[in-house]
């Protein structure tokens, strides 16, 4: 279900953690990738996001559909591990990073899974709007 929603619908997405004392942080992050079943990863640089995984394993994903209004998704996640494998990492890039555009990160990335505990609509509690 997940899998087919983010690959057919474009749009903006941020991801909100915690460190170990609850302060927050959010980022820009790109769709989800989704592994199987309920488990989804995300491409992370060693930054302050992926830092606070560390100590706080919780997560949640916002993603706003393109368009007018307020449609799309929060993902509420929890991280069950990471791997460093480059090749795996360029695998599932869905576009070729320049030189001048990696930020000094290639090499550090690292593949981080969540495990997707809840699905929500982006506004609201309930079921998806038709």
């Amino acid at each position: 279900m997940l899998k087919n929603y983010f690959e057919d619908v474009t749009g903006t997405g941020v991801l909100a953690t915690a460190d170990a004392s609850g302060k927050v942080n959010a980022a820009l992050y790109g769709k989800p990738h989704s592994i199987e079943g309920d488990t989804v990863a995300f491409i992370m640089a060693d930054r302050l996001s992926r830092r606070n995984l560390e100590s706080n394993p919780s997560a949640c994903y916002l993603f706003r559909e393109t368009g007018t209004g307020y449609r799309g998704k929060r993902l509420y996640l929890t991280k069950t591990g990471e791997e460093s494998d480059q090749e795996t990492i360029a695998a599932l890039r869905r576009r070729t990073h320049h030189d001048d555009q990696n930020d000094g990160q290639e090499g550090t990335s690292r593949l981080v899974y969540f495990r997707v505990d809840r699905v929500l609509p982006l506004v609201g509690s309930g079921p998806e709007p038709e």
